[in-house]
């Protein structure tokens, strides 16, 4: 069974339960789903749901990849596919097709989003796309798998950094605390 509606909604409230101070910033995903917005398409363009990784290897260091189409370092992650069945399972797969560490090397810390962030993504005119919004759930994971492949089409390059490389610091905070 595909993400739905009441699984983003059962996730941002649990999630706002343990971060209230969040909610002004996560207030419109919850209206866009009390909208009836399709939070899992692509082609939701008032803001839909993506899901990242942020894999942490045994010496505390946090995997980035080289986003192609935005020219950046970011966390592994993406769009939600139709047979994804749960925010966290997609943020596996993302990480899987990325980077090629398998999914059985990786072990999810925690259950929950430890951070969910709402950001602007410009437009792409090549695929038809105006500027835009993503809902990003982001779930920790650990490993002690190297990077396989890189999906070629998306990522350019991967390298384990530091904690303290990650430029949100609510994110940066919540996974210094987590790795402690």
């Amino acid at each position: 069974m595909a993400i739905t509606a009441d699984h983003i909604r059962a996730t941002l409230t649990a999630y706002l339960d343990v971060h209230p101070d969040e909610k002004p910033e996560l207030a419109a995903a919850l209206d866009l789903l009390d909208d009836g917005a399709d939070l899992t398409a692509r082609n939701e363009f008032r803001g839909h749901a993506t899901a990242g990784a942020i894999l942490t290897d045994p010496d505390g260091k946090i995997l980035f990849i080289h986003h192609l189409a935005l020219d950046k370092w970011l966390l592994p992650g993406g769009h939600l596919e139709a047979d994804d069945t749960a925010l966290i399972g997609a943020a596996l797969r993302e990480l899987a097709e990325e980077t090629g560490i398998r999914p059985e090397n990786v072990v999810p810390l925690g259950d929950h989003p430890l951070h969910i962030d709402v950001h602007p993504i410009p437009a792409n005119d090549a695929k038809g796309e105006p500027a835009h919004q993503h809902i990003d759930f982001r779930f920790l994971f650990g490993t002690s798998a190297d990077v396989a492949e890189l999906q070629a089409e998306e990522v350019t390059e991967a390298a384990w950094c530091g904690a303290e490389t990650i430029s949100d610091e609510r994110l940066r905070a919540r996974v210094v605390a987590a790795l402690r």
